[in-house]
């Protein structure tokens, strides 16, 4: 199995990344900027993986998702490395920059963001997507994977399949002011989801989202102390933060053939958060 995880030398990515790797998957670790970090996740991934008596293949990949050649220089990347692409994890996105009231919201950080955290996902989705239907219609041309197993084209009887997995968050339906361009993109992420998976469907790819709740990285650092305060008031039914393992579980999950009669799905790893309680 061959995953491609953007946005993975950090955070909830570079848990996705572990998670996926102690499974045996082959991995390309994407990030933008922290070429270090993304090596330092790469061999983590590897030594996590040798743990667990796996023996696989990281190859890290520099690209913004919001640039149509970066794209298809991720994807060329990937099937040059590879030779093939089962599981795709949307995971890269950017927070508002500044964190304005929604009056005061500029149009350029509204695109900026936009063009990350939504046309990005919805457009490697299809060159992704494009490639997986490619696959499945021939599976000659598929390259054994780093254990010399050459992998099946999706089934439509639950075999293992072409998976697309979308990293949204609550924030898809909890409105949050000071943060509009993020919560409506990460709003239009579900609608993507729910698009992409009646699409592809009969194709036997199978896609779903995950929503996040408060998870503990260097991106949710500087709200530490206000989100402990909120979590100890009883914010979310389970009293503590989520980590960035607890998303790469989920996605370890979906990227196997747990839910083989299942697609469009959402997968809330929050705590409850979305349980509506009086």
């Amino acid at each position: 199995m061959v995953s491609l995880i953007t946005g993975a030398s950090r955070g909830i990515g570079r848990g996705i990344a572990i998670e996926l790797a102690r499974g045996g998957h082959d991995l390309v670790i994407n990030y933008a900027t922290n070429a270090g970090a993304a090596r330092q996740t790469a061999a983590d991934c590897v030594q996590n993986a040798r743990h667990a008596g796996k023996s696989i293949r990281v190859e890290i990949a520099q690209a913004d998702v919001s640039v149509p050649d970066d794209r298809r220089k991720l994807i060329d990347f990937t099937r040059t490395s590879f030779g093939q692409l089962n599981v795709l994890v949307n995971n890269a996105g950017i927070g508002s920059a500044r964190r304005p009231d929604i009056l005061e919201t500029t149009e350029e950080e509204f695109d900026h963001l936009l063009a990350v955290n939504l046309k990005g996902p919805f457009f490697l989705t299809q060159l992704a997507a494009q490639w997986m239907i490619d696959q499945a219609s021939h599976p000659a041309t598929a390259q054994p994977d780093s254990m010399g197993t050459r992998q099946r084209p999706a089934d439509q009887d639950g075999g293992s399949g072409f998976k697309i997995i979308t990293i949204s968050s609550i924030s898809a339906y909890t409105a949050s002011t000071n943060r509009a361009d993020y919560c409506i993109a990460k709003a239009a992420l579900g609608m993507m989801t729910q698009l992409y998976a009646a699409r592809l469907a009969a194709q036997g790819i199978r896609v779903y989202e995950i929503r996040p709740g408060i998870i503990a990285t260097d991106m949710t650092a500087p709200v530490k102390e206000k989100y402990d305060q909120w979590i100890a008031g009883g914010l979310t039914p389970m009293p503590r933060w989520g980590i960035p393992e607890d998303v790469g579980r989920a996605v370890a999950m979906l990227a196997g053939n747990a839910l083989p009669f299942s697609t469009g799905e959402i997968i809330n790893v929050d705590g409850g958060f979305h349980i509506r309680r009086l």
